[in-house]
């Protein structure tokens, strides 16, 4: 069921009594995509709600450019009057960073915190951009060519989820994947669990790792055989399986 936290964000909601467990979803994803999992817990007695970030499913965009940082401070005064004790908090690739915030600056919220290929640190990969579209971007400036090419080059390089966003979600996603969170890693104090895909090519699971020895509380690993970056969707069992044994923590 569909229910509104706050004028402009919704959240999907599952199960009966007290919230237990609040569901982050992806980049350009939605909270549906946690609906077998979270379903399932409804079946064991578990209610959850899964939200739909700003900018997505039935949430509105937020008013100005922001990344995952941004992303918590919007959410979490929604979230404080949804919430009758700490919950497991569960985030899915973008909506990990935006948990993992939340988990740092607001432990009394957090129970447990469940992330699941979540690009809390940045790879070699993304932080260097093709020497193409590098040598555009100095040109552009510096005024040496206009806004048109800058943006062909873009278009041209830039990854399907930038050529997929428009306004300000473009400006989000220009935002979020140039932050890191080593910062918020190290001062979380709430049982963390990672669950990943081995198959993940978009967040390999060397990001867990090194977030896994991070972790200012410690934090435990598991890798899924023939599972790529769509854990939620793709083994719900396990998710399960993950949140069951951080309700139990």
């Amino acid at each position: 069921m569909l229910r509104a936290l706050g004028p402009d964000l919704f959240a999907e909601t599952y199960g009966e009594g007290n919230l237990r467990v609040v569901w982050l979803h992806g980049w350009a994803r939605r909270a549906q995509d946690f609906a077998a999992a979270a379903t399932e817990l409804a079946h064991r007695g578990v209610r959850s709600i899964a939200i739909d970030l700003p900018g997505f499913g039935a949430s509105a965009p937020p008013a100005r450019a922001g990344g995952a940082r941004d992303y918590a401070d919007w959410v979490v005064p929604s979230l404080e009057t949804a919430l009758e004790g700490p919950v497991v908090l569960v985030g899915h690739s973008f909506g990990g960073t935006v948990a993992t915030v939340i988990a740092a600056r607001r432990p009394e919220l957090v129970r447990a915190l469940v992330l699941t290929g979540a690009p809390v640190l940045r790879t070699p990969s993304t932080r260097r951009a093709p020497l193409s579209y590098r040598v555009v971007r100095w040109a552009a400036h510096r005024g040496l060519v206009g806004e048109a090419r800058l943006e062909g080059a873009r278009q041209r390089h830039g990854s399907t989820d930038y050529r997929r966003a428009s306004g300000v979600m473009r400006e989000v996603l220009v935002a979020a994947v140039n932050e890191s969170y080593e910062d918020e890693l190290a001062h979380l104090q709430v049982p963390v669990r990672l669950l990943w895909g081995a198959a993940d090519t978009e967040i390999p699971v060397a990001v867990a790792e090194r977030a896994a020895g991070l972790v200012g509380a410690g934090a435990s690993l598991r890798v899924l055989a023939g599972v790529g970056h769509l854990v939620p969707t793709e083994a719900p069992g396990a998710l399960v399986e993950a949140v069951e044994g951080a309700l139990g923590s």
